[in-house]
C-alpha cells in the first residue's frame, strides 16, 4: 500500500521564541511538536481555546521565522479569547493541496505556462514545481449519458475517455514533470471521499534534517467541499485555483484570524430520519445565522451520537451554509473511522497519542469552548427533508414538498415566471404517459455529500429492496443514476445484496465522479426532452448533491431538490414533486394495491445492523492498494516526457495562457479606472456557475461558434468544465449561463448585454453577446465595470468565474457584497472587488448602460478597505459621486494586485530569487 505521507521535507525551522517544541514518543518512534500546552507558560491558559484557532495557532507556532509569522502573530491567537474575534492579519500554510480536474487542469496549465515565461524571463523553469504536497483526482469528467443498464458504467467510461484524452494527457505529463504532484486517474472516486477514505491523515508528518516532526493535517483544495474532510479533524477549505497555485509554489494563506461559530448539537436523530436531513437543517439555520467569511465549529454531546460519516455530510455543506469551515475536534469516532477504513495502526496510534498530548482530543468531559457566538440544536427535532427548488440553504420539510412546488410554481421567480398555474398534460412521443409540471425527470444518487454515507447509501438500498419485494417500478419518465464516491461504496452495496435491487429500478452504476451534482447529468431522453421543451414545463430534479442552482443540474430541469439518497429512490419511483409522501401513495404494487413510503422505508436498526456486517476496513485497504495506478484505459494514455509542455496551436483543450505574455521583470505602476463602460449590471446572488458556467455548451453561443470554427462537432464540445484548460474557450463562455440576466438587457435570459460604444461615441445601441461586447469595448481600449447584488461569486470556488471576467477586460466589480472565494479570487486575477457603503445599492444609484464610470483615489497609495470615488457621469453630462469600500483585505493582497495578481507576484518572486 503507499506511503502514508509524501517524502516531504518541512519548511525552514521555526524561531521557537516561546520555546514549544517537544518529543513525543509513540510505540517504537519518536516526534517532534510544537506545544500548545508548552505556549501557554507565556500566552494564558488555551484550554478553552476553539479547536480549530489551536490547529492555526500550531501553524503559527511552527512556521515563526520573524517576517511572514512573528510572535506577536501568535499572541494574537492568545488574545482572541478575550476579545473573540480579530483584525489581525496572519499567514498560514497548509500541509498539502488537493485539487480535482476541472479546477486542477487550468492550474497545472497555469504552472506550464509559468515554466514558459521564467526561462523567457532568463530564469530556471524547474523553480516552477510544487513546493507543498499536491494529490489531483480526476473526478469531474465523467458525465450521465447512458444510464438504467449494466452496461453503462463501461459505456460512460469509454466515452470520458474519448472526450478527455487530451486533458489526461497534459495531466500525465504533468504527474511526470513536477515534483510532489500526484495524480489519481478516473474512475476511482470523488475528490473528498478519497481524501476522507484515504488521503487526510489527521495528523500529517514531514522530515526535518533526521528528525520526523508530526503536526495536524491540514490543507487547502480547489473545490468548495474540501470543507468534507473537517469531519476528520482535518482543518482545510477550498480555494480557487489561482490561490493554490501559490501555496503549491511556497506563497502562505494569507487571512485574518476569523470569528468561530460554535454550533452545540445535543440528543440523537429519531427514527426514519437521516443525516442528510441533519444537515439541511444545519444549513438552514447557519445561513440564517450568518456565518460568511467565519469558522463554525460543532461541539456538545450529540457529537457522540454521530458517526464520521454523519460528521463529514455536515462538514461538506459548509459551502452551502457560507462558513470556511464546518469542523469537528478528534475523538474516539476519529479514531475508529480510521481504523475502519483501513489506516495503519502506526498513524492511527499517533494522531490518538498527538492529540491527547497537544491539546486536541475532545471527550464528553472536555469543556465548552469560547466563541464569538453560538447556535444550538436538538438532533431529534429533526424531521424528514429536501432542499429546494433552487438553493441548498431552503430547507423544506418532506410533508410540504408538494405544497412548495406548488406555490413556487405561480412565482414570478427565476426559472419558474412563464409557467402556468394550471395543469399541462403532454404527450410524449412514442409512449403512452404524459409529462407535466413537477415530474421528476432526474433522480440522482450523486455527490460527495451522501455517498460518503453508508448509512444514507445502504439505505437506499435496502428502501429499493423493499420496493421491489411491493411490486414498485419507477416511472419510465425519470432518468436514474448512481454514482458512488469511491469504489467501496460498490463494495459494500454488493455484499449487502442490495445492489441487485438498485439495478432493478434503474439506478445502475453510472461512473465513480461528481455526475449530476456538478451539472454532468447528460441530455434527458429525447422525446422526454421534445415534450418539457414544447410545453416550456417546469420539470423536477431529486439529487443527493448539494448544489442545486438554477441550470446547474440540466438545463431543461428547472425545479432541483436535494434529499437523502433514500428519498432520490423514493422520488423516483413517485415520479412526481405533487405527491405527499408523507400521506399519498408512494405507487401501486402487486395486485395494483396501494404502497405508502413507510411500508418500504428501512429501520434504523436495520440500516446500522447492515453497515456493521458490510462495511469493512479490508474493502478500504483493498480499493486503495494501487490507487494512482488507474485502469487499463488510464495506462494507455500517451504523453511525452519533458520539463516545458509542448503546446499543440491546433488544441481546443489545452492552450498556453496569455497571463505572462511579454510580462516585465518589475511590475508597473497600477493606474486609476477612467472613462470605463458597464458591461453587465446583475442582481443578487449571482453565482460562479452563472459567470463560468461548467455544463453544456450551446452551437449558437461566441464558445460554440469558436469550436464549430475549429472544427469540432457538436457531438463533441463536452462542456466548459472539460475546455477549462483553453482561455479561448472558457473566455467565451464568461457570463454565458443560459439562466443569467442582465438588467442591461431586461426580460432576457443569457449571456447578452447592451453594446453603448466607448463614451462620446454616438453609435445606436446594440445588444449581442457579453463576449463580443466586450471585444468591441477593449479593441476602443474602454475598460470594463461589472455592478451587482448581494453574495456576488457564491457557489463553488470556480478560479474561471474570475480569469475570465479579466480576460473580459473588467476592471472592477461592484457588488453588495461577495462571497469569500470569489472576492480572493478576483484580487488574485487583478481585478478589483468593490463594495457599495451606507446602503447604497445597484438601484439607489441609478446605474445603466450609457453611464461612464471613473474609479480614482486609490492608485497612489493602495491599501486594505480603503475608501474609492466611484464617479459616475451620466448621458446628459450630469455627474455623481459616491464612496465604495475596497474589498482587498489584508497586506498581502495589496502586493498581488500591484503585480497584477498572484501568479506575477508568485513568478517575480522565484525570478528574483534566482
Amino acid at each position: 500500500m503507499f506511503s502514508l505521507a509524501f517524502s516531504w521535507s518541512c519548511s525552514v525551522p521555526s524561531l521557537d521564541s516561546l520555546k514549544t517544541r517537544k518529543k513525543l514518543t509513540v510505540g517504537k518512534s519518536s516526534y517532534d511538536y510544537f506545544s500548545i500546552k508548552a505556549a501557554e507558560k507565556k500566552l494564558g491558559d488555551l484550554s478553552r481555546l476553539p479547536v480549530s484557532l489551536k490547529v492555526l495557532l500550531e501553524n503559527l507556532l511552527r512556521n515563526e521565522n520573524g517576517t511572514t509569522v512573528t510572535v506577536d502573530d501568535v499572541k494574537a491567537i492568545a488574545q482572541w479569547l478575550v476579545d473573540k474575534r480579530s483584525d489581525r492579519e496572519i499567514a498560514f500554510r497548509p500541509a498539502r493541496v488537493l485539487m480535482q480536474d476541472f479546477t486542477g487542469v487550468p492550474a497545472v496549465v497555469d504552472l506550464a505556462a509559468m515554466r514558459d515565461a521564467m526561462t523567457a524571463m532568463g530564469g530556471d523553469a524547474t523553480k516552477i514545481n510544487p513546493l507543498s504536497p499536491v494529490d489531483l483526482v480526476i473526478d469531474h469528467s465523467v458525465i450521465v449519458d447512458e444510464f438504467g443498464s449494466k452496461a453503462a458504467f463501461k459505456d460512460n467510461v469509454k466515452l470520458e475517455y474519448e472526450r478527455n484524452a487530451e486533458r489526461y494527457a497534459f495531466l500525465r505529463w504533468g504527474q511526470q514533470a513536477f515534483d510532489n504532484f500526484r495524480v489519481v486517474p478516473p474512475g476511482t472516486g470523488i475528490c473528498h471521499q478519497v481524501n476522507l477514505e484515504y488521503l487526510a491523515q489527521t495528523v500529517w508528518t514531514g522530515k526535518e534534517g533526521r528528525t520526523t516532526l508530526a503536526y495536524p493535517d491540514t490543507l487547502v483544495g480547489t473545490d468548495s467541499h474540501t470543507t468534507m474532510v473537517n469531519g476528520l479533524a482535518v482543518l482545510g477549505w477550498g480555494v480557487g485555483g489561482i490561490e493554490a497555485e501559490a501555496a503549491m509554489l511556497g506563497q502562505p494563506i494569507s487571512m485574518l484570524i476569523p470569528e468561530v461559530v460554535g454550533f452545540k448539537l445535543t440528543g440523537k436523530l429519531k427514527e426514519g430520519n437521516t443525516a442528510t436531513d441533519l444537515v439541511l437543517t444545519v444549513t438552514q439555520m447557519l445561513r440564517k445565522h450568518g456565518v460568511v467569511g467565519k469558522f463554525v465549529e460543532f461541539y456538545g454531546p450529540g457529537l457522540d451520537q454521530l458517526s464520521l460519516a454523519d460528521r463529514a455530510t455536515i462538514a461538506n455543506m459548509a459551502p452551502e451554509y457560507g462558513a470556511t469551515c464546518g469542523f469537528f475536534p478528534i475523538d474516539a469516532e476519529t479514531i475508529n473511522y480510521l481504523k475502519s477504513t483501513g489506516r495503519k495502526p502506526g498513524r492511527v496510534a499517533l494522531v490518538e497519542a498527538y492529540a491527547k498530548a497537544n491539546g486536541l482530543w475532545r471527550t464528553a468531559r472536555t469543556p465548552d469552548p469560547v466563541f464569538s457566538s453560538t447556535l444550538e440544536l436538538d438532533i431529534s427535532s429533526v424531521e424528514p427533508s429536501l432542499a429546494g427548488p433552487r438553493r441548498p440553504q431552503d430547507r423544506v420539510p418532506l410533508s410540504q414538498v408538494a405544497a412548495n412546488f406548488a406555490e413556487e410554481l405561480v412565482k414570478p421567480k427565476p426559472g419558474f415566471d412563464k409557467a402556468g398555474k394550471e395543469s399541462q398534460p403532454t404527450p410524449v412521443a412514442g409512449q403512452k404517459f404524459t409529462m407535466d409540471h413537477g415530474h421528476v425527470t432526474i433522480a440522482a444518487i450523486t455527490s460527495c455529500t451522501n455517498t460518503s454515507n453508508p448509512s444514507v447509501m445502504l439505505g437506499a438500498g435496502l428502501l429499493a429492496r423493499n420496493a421491489v419485494a411491493a411490486g414498485l417500478k419507477v416511472k419510465p419518465w425519470v432518468k436514474t443514476s448512481l454514482a458512488p464516491g469511491s469504489k467501496v461504496v460498490t463494495d459494500y452495496l454488493a455484499k449487502a445484496g442490495v445492489n441487485k435491487d438498485l439495478d432493478k429500478l434503474g439506478f445502475n452504476l453510472v461512473g465513480y465522479g461528481c455526475t449530476t451534482c456538478i451539472g454532468n447529468s447528460g441530455p434527458l431522453p429525447e422525446a422526454i426532452a421534445d415534450a418539457v421543451t414544447k410545453a416550456d414545463l417546469v420539470a423536477g430534479a431529486v439529487i443527493s448533491g448539494n448544489r442545486n442552482f438554477e441550470g446547474r443540474v440540466n438545463p431543461l430541469v428547472k425545479a432541483n431538490y436535494l434529499a437523502s439518497p433514500m428519498l432520490v429512490v423514493a422520488y423516483a419511483i413517485a415520479g412526481s414533486l405533487k405527491i405527499d409522501l408523507t400521506k399519498d401513495p408512494i405507487g401501486y404494487g402487486k395486485g395494483n394495491k396501494p404502497v405508502y413510503l413507510k411500508d418500504i422505508w428501512p429501520s434504523n436498526a436495520e440500516i446500522t445492523e447492515t453497515v456493521r456486517k458490510c462495511v469493512t476496513p479490508a474493502q478500504f485497504r483493498a480499493q486503495y492498494a494501487d490507487v494512482f495506478g488507474g485502469d487499463a484505459n488510464w495506462k494507455k494514455v500517451k504523453t511525452t516526457a519533458s520539463q516545458t509542455y509542448a503546446w499543440d496551436k491546433k488544441s481546443t483543450y489545452i492552450q498556453n495562457p496569455p497571463y505572462f505574455e511579454k510580462m516585465p521583470a518589475a511590475p508597473k505602476a497600477i493606474s486609476e479606472v477612467t472613462g470605463a463602460r458597464i458591461l453587465a449590471i446583475f442582481a443578487d446572488s449571482i453565482t460562479t456557475d452563472h459567470i463560468s458556467p461548467a455544463g453544456n455548451i450551446k452551437k449558437d453561443s461566441p464558445a460554440g461558434k469558436f469550436l464549430v470554427k475549429n472544427k469540432v462537432a457538436q457531438a463533441d464540445f463536452n462542456q466548459y468544465g472539460a475546455r477549462r484548460g483553453n482561455h479561448e474557450v472558457m473566455m467565451r463562455g464568461t457570463f454565458a449561463n443560459i439562466r443569467i440576466k442582465n438588467e442591461l438587457v431586461p426580460g432576457t435570459e443569457g449571456g447578452v448585454t447592451t453594446y453603448y460604444g466607448k463614451p462620446g461615441e454616438k453609435v445606436e445601441p446594440v445588444v449581442e453577446p457579453i463576449y463580443d461586447a466586450s471585444m468591441k469595448y477593449q479593441k476602443a481600449g474602454v475598460p470594463l465595470v461589472v455592478v451587482a447584488g448581494k453574495e456576488y461569486g457564491t457557489g463553488s470556488s470556480r478560479d474561471w468565474a474570475a480569469k475570465g471576467t479579466n480576460l473580459l477586460g473588467v476592471k472592477a466589480v461592484i457588488a453588495e457584497s461577495f462571497e469569500r472565494i470569489h472576492r480572493s479570487n478576483l484580487v488574485g486575477m487583478g481585478v478589483l472587488p468593490l463594495v457599495f457603503k451606507d446602503g447604497a445599492d445597484r438601484k439607489s444609484i441609478g446605474f445603466d448602460g450609457t453611464d461612464t464610470i471613473d474609479l480614482v483615489g486609490f492608485a497612489e497609495k493602495l491599501t486594505p478597505g480603503m475608501d474609492v470615488t466611484c464617479r459616475i457621469t451620466k448621458a446628459d453630462g450630469t455627474v455623481k459621486e459616491i464612496a465604495l469600500l475596497l474589498r482587498i483585505d489584508t497586506v498581502d493582497e495589496v502586493e498581488y494586485f500591484k503585480n497584477g495578481g498572484i501568479l506575477h507576484y508568485v513568478l517575480r518572486g522565484l525570478l528574483k530569487a534566482a
